[in-house]
């Protein structure tokens, strides 16, 4: 049985994410944990939170066995952009853009 949790609007863009979530694609939850609290990346706090979401929804809504579980499917999608501008030489406008994400966890019992 697939059960997920989702983050949404992190401010983090999805490509720091992804590299994040690639390295726990397939993994059993606490192998998941384990790598996650070793990366240096800022998107390891975020990703780990939505891990523990779903192996808590998991538990407490399917009664599911977390020792079981695994992380079948991670999705990091493009979240809103926020817009802004910096003034550049002779007046003109500098854009940059902060990027958002949402990452969707989903966990899946081993033997299913």
């Amino acid at each position: 049985m697939e059960v997920w949790a989702k983050a949404k609007y992190l401010r983090i863009g999805p490509r720091k994410v992804r590299l994040v979530a690639n390295a726990i694609l397939g993994k059993d939850v606490e192998t998941a944990f384990a790598v996650l609290a070793f990366l240096p990346n800022r998107g390891a706090p975020m990703v780990a939170k939505v891990v523990k979401s779903a192996v808590a929804n998991a538990e407490n809504n399917y009664g599911l066995d977390p020792g079981n579980l695994f992380v079948s499917r991670v999705a990091v999608d493009d979240g809103p952009r926020l817009k802004r501008m910096r003034a550049k030489a002779r007046g003109r406008p500098g854009w940059y853009v902060k990027r958002m994400s949402h990452v969707t966890v989903v966990v899946d019992e081993r033997g299913a």
